[in-house]
């Protein structure tokens, strides 16, 4: 029995990499498929290397799981890195979901603007560290294309196995390559509509000394499926957490409640007009879900 990390799997077959750094192309046994269990990019597990007769060899144990996402499945990411940039126009609501998944899934989110070279990084870091200053994130601004900041994000990604996550076109792979002089395949913006184009197909975990950076598919969107009650949506808001007990009414949803001191600091400008708005639209769609849980 050996142990290693799954770095790949495509159709049905996983690509294993070994404690000296040896790959091997291993098949999932079917007692995965009854306990409801499928391998993933990132997991580390017990395996028998095939035989000479045979072509591949077994995954034996999938070891417990320190986080694990379905969309992109991948698992045991410590670090969620979120990209925007000045073009495509940041889906801020994006940031803001994948902020909630990193925090439910106990994740370290880190913001990163990249393509600052298209407004000198002033507007979009402006804005990011405004909008986010209370919400225990740190915000980084790099460019890929002028190798400005890459200094700094290796630094910060010691020791982690890290997750690059956003809209499509923001320059995930372009950042990859520029990181870790890979040879990602890398996608223009389109000019007509300013969407980027998808072209990382396949969740690949890479190894750059003690850093690990599982890149996924590019994903536009994130829907939070999961039903739980609005009231708790506000747990997944730091900037929220002075205020707390200091509303007129308990529990108060922040929303539109009279005497809300979440909602006086941010008439105060202490918590990001924006934010707070996003926070609204969120928690509208929380408490669609919640009176359709029985549906």
């Amino acid at each position: 029995m050996m142990e290693g990390i799954i770095v790949q799997g495509r159709g049905g077959l996983y690509t294993v990499r070994d404690q000296e750094g040896i790959e091997y192309v291993l098949r999932a046994k079917k007692k995965f498929r009854w306990e409801g269990l499928s391998p993933l990019v990132g997991d580390r597990i017990s395996f028998t290397p095939g035989e000479i007769s045979d072509e591949h060899g077994w995954i034996e144990t999938i070891h417990p799981r320190i986080s694990q996402c379905l969309r992109p499945p991948v698992a045991n990411v410590t670090l969620l890195c979120i990209i925007v940039a000045p073009q495509p126009a940041p889906d801020w609501l994006l940031v803001d979901k994948l902020l909630i998944f990193a925090r439910k899934q106990s994740l370290k989110p880190l913001l990163i603007v990249n393509k600052t070279d298209l407004d000198d990084g002033d507007t979009s870091i402006r804005l990011a560290q405004s909008m986010y200053a209370g919400a225990e994130m740190e915000v980084y601004s790099a460019s890929a294309r002028e190798e400005r900041g890459l200094a700094e994000i290796r630094q910060r990604l010691s020791g982690e196995t890290c997750c690059f996550s956003g809209q499509s076109g923001v320059g995930k792979s372009t950042l990859l390559n520029a990181l870790f002089g890979l040879t990602q395949e890398t996608g223009d913006i389109s000019r007509k509509i300013l969407r980027g184009k998808n072209t990382t197909r396949h969740a690949q975990l890479f190894t750059f000394d003690d850093i690990q950076v599982i890149d996924t598919p590019g994903f536009s969107l994130l829907e939070m499926d999961e039903v739980f009650d609005p009231v708790l949506l506000r747990d997944y808001y730091p900037e929220f957490a002075p205020y707390e007990g200091q509303c007129r009414f308990s529990p108060c949803y922040h929303g539109s409640e009279p005497g809300c001191a979440v909602l006086k600091a941010a008439q105060e400008g202490a918590i990001h007009p924006q934010r707070l708005e996003r926070y609204h639209t969120l928690l509208a769609d929380c408490r669609q879900k919640w009176r359709e849980r029985y549906d």
